[in-house]
């Protein structure tokens, strides 16, 4: 039985949650980098690589969503997608993932071999294996056999955690107004707490946070140790990007939401009386 984990260089963090769930499923775990990403010279040779794996584990991030089923279609296997559990039962591999918006569970078994999966970020346990003895993948000679040129590549510096792999998470919605609440409330929180930002669907579509916050079905995925939210109803369609949070503490003006059924704390109130005196505890407390 081999495992083979993907890394992508943008991706980074995913190796360790990868590789705990290498080790639930035993056998031999081998790890490859992608380091210089377009998709069909990594396609063609991940094809090489994985042959003989039995499993091949992606993260939940872009290029994995778009390598996964193409892959498994290639090596003759069988794909799932945002699995939050995997096991090997009788031979076969099951994976677990949420349907109906998080309000319930689905289990797959993936009958042809390789079982092509990408996991949710921090569903496993993390694991030193993977990581650090991950080989490049040789596309050099991929990428001049490919049909397609790559005119111009735009990178932009990520100075910050992935929002996936984020422990704290500080989210605002509709409620918050405008950009100015998460520029002038929200993000000062964030920093004192040593949080990520995140959105709603509505706040970003008002275009008052970039698009790449947005957190719900349509949005990332995201499990961190403490999701606050502050001014989001608690939607269904959010619901589903946040179920695998932790510990979810909502600040809403209205009693109703639906987001402190989901909660475990809640405070019922203006998030814009609630964050200030929210801020000041915690620089009294960091002096």
């Amino acid at each position: 039985m081999t495992n083979v984990i993907v890394l992508f260089a943008e991706a980074d963090r995913a190796a360790q949650g990868l590789a705990g769930a290498a080790e639930t499923l035993g056998g031999e775990t081998r790890a490859v980098r992608i380091t210089d990403y377009q998709i069909e010279p990594a396609l063609n040779a991940l094809v090489d690589a994985c042959r003989g794996a039995d499993v091949v584990l992606f993260a939940n991030d872009t290029y994995s969503q778009e390598l996964a089923p193409r892959l498994a279609h290639r090596l003759g296997g069988a794909c799932a997608g945002d699995g939050i559990d995997i096991q090997r039962v009788d031979g076969k591999i099951r994976v677990t993932r949420q349907v109906y918006g998080g309000k319930a569970q689905a289990v797959i078994e993936l009958r042809r071999s390789p079982a092509v999966v990408w996991l949710r970020a921090r569903s496993f346990p993390a694991s030193d294996v993977g990581q650090a003895s991950a080989c490049p993948l040789a596309t050099k000679g991929q990428a001049e056999a490919c049909p397609t040129l790559i005119v111009e590549r735009n990178t932009s510096t990520q100075t910050t955690t992935r929002l996936e792999d984020a422990n704290v998470i500080v989210s605002g919605g509709r409620g918050i107004g405008g950009p100015e609440g998460f520029r002038d409330e929200l993000q000062p929180l964030a920093d004192l707490l040593g949080a990520q930002m995140a959105a709603s669907r509505a706040a970003c579509d008002a275009g008052w946070v970039p698009p790449t916050w947005q957190v719900g079905q349509t949005g990332k995925k995201v499990a961190p140790a403490l999701y606050l939210a502050i001014a989001i109803t608690g939607a269904s369609q959010h619901m589903a990007g946040i179920s695998e949070a932790k510990n979810i503490v909502a600040i809403n003006i209205d009693p109703d939401a639906p987001i402190f059924k989901h909660a475990r704390f809640g405070i019922v109130d203006d998030y814009r009386k609630v964050v200030p005196q929210l801020r000041e505890k915690l620089a009294r407390r960091d002096s």
